[in-house]
C-alpha cells in the first residue's frame, strides 16, 4: 500500500486541507471512504496539532478490500492551513467544556468534511454511488452526525469509540447525545464499535448515545469489545465485525 499526500481547498481562504490517501492498484472508479481523525487528547499541546494522522492499519484494511481511503487533516491539523479551532478554551488551556464552544468546534469540523466531499465529487476515480464515512473518537461522532446532516451522501458510516467531549466535562452528557442525534436522519445502516474499557467515553454513556440516535430515526449496530480507546489499532477485535458490515455495502 502506498500513501499519496495532496492538498485541497477548504471553505476558508488561504487554508488548504492536507489529505493522505491510498487506493487499490486496479483501475477505478473505486468505492471510497473518508476516515476522520480524533482530537489531540486534552488539546493543550500545540506540537501534537501538527502530526499528520493516517494509520497504516486502517488504510491497509480498506485498500485490501478494494476501497480507496482518504484521511483528511482538518484545519490546523497535520500540514493543513488555518488555525485549529475545534472547541479550544480561550485561555489556551485545552478543550473547553462549554457547550457553545464545543458545538461551534464541531460545526467547524463539519465545514472541513464538506470540503472533502466537494473534492470527491470532482474525482473520476471515485465511485460516486459507493461512498462511506468513518472516524475515531471525535472523528467517529463526526462521521455519524455528518451522515445525517448531509443525507444521500454516504452509503455507510462507521464509528470507532466516538464522542466529542470526554467524561472529564460534565457537559458531555448533553453535547455527545445531541450531536449523535443529528445522524438519525441519514437513512443508512451504521456500525458503532466501542471498547468496554474506554476511559474517555464510558460504555454506558456510549450505549445511551446509541439509544438517542435510534430514537432520532437512526439505524445501526452497536458492538462492544474488550479494549480501551486504542481499539482502532487492534484489528483482531473489530475485523470480523467490520468485514460483515462492509460486505453489506457492496451491492
Amino acid at each position: 500500500m502506498k500513501f499519496e499526500r495532496f492538498f485541497i481547498p477548504s471553505g476558508e481562504a488561504d487554508a488548504r486541507l492536507e489529505v493522505v490517501a491510498a487506493k487499490p492498484q486496479h483501475q477505478g472508479p473505486h468505492p471510497t471512504i473518508v476516515f476522520n481523525h480524533g482530537s489531540t487528547g486534552r488539546g493543550h499541546k500545540k506540537t501534537v496539532y501538527k502530526r499528520t494522522w493516517c494509520p497504516a492499519v486502517v488504510g491497509s484494511y480498506f485498500v485490501e478490500r478494494g476501497w480507496m481511503i482518504l484521511f483528511p487533516q482538518r484545519r490546523g491539523r497535520g500540514k493543513s492551513g488555518g488555525s485549529y479551532g475545534e472547541g479550544l478554551a480561550p485561555d489556551g488551556s485545552g478543550y473547553s467544556c462549554d457547550i457553545e464552544i464545543a458545538t461551534a468546534g464541531f460545526e467547524r469540523a463539519v465545514e472541513d468534511v464538506d470540503a472533502v466531499v466537494r473534492h470527491l465529487r470532482e474525482r473520476s476515480d471515485v465511485d460516486q454511488s459507493r461512498l462511506a464515512v468513518a472516524g475515531v473518537s471525535r472523528g467517529g461522532i463526526l462521521a455519524i452526525a455528518y451522515a445525517g446532516m448531509r443525507p444521500a451522501t454516504f452509503r455507510g458510516a462507521i464509528n470507532f469509540n466516538g464522542g466529542w467531549l470526554g467524561r472529564a466535562c460534565p457537559a458531555y452528557e448533553i453535547v455527545n447525545p445531541s450531536l449523535f442525534e443529528r445522524g438519525g436522519s441519514a437513512g443508512i445502516s451504521t456500525l458503532w464499535l466501542h471498547g468496554r474499557a474506554d476511559l474517555y467515553y464510558r460504555l454506558a454513556h456510549c450505549r445511551g448515545n446509541f439509544e438517542k440516535f435510534l430514537l432520532a430515526g437512526g439505524q445501526g449496530k452497536f458492538i462492544a469489545v474488550a479494549a480501551g480507546h486504542a481499539l482502532l489499532f487492534k484489528p483482531a477485535l473489530w475485523k470480523e465485525h467490520l468485514d460483515h458490515y462492509m460486505d453489506g455495502l457492496v451491492l
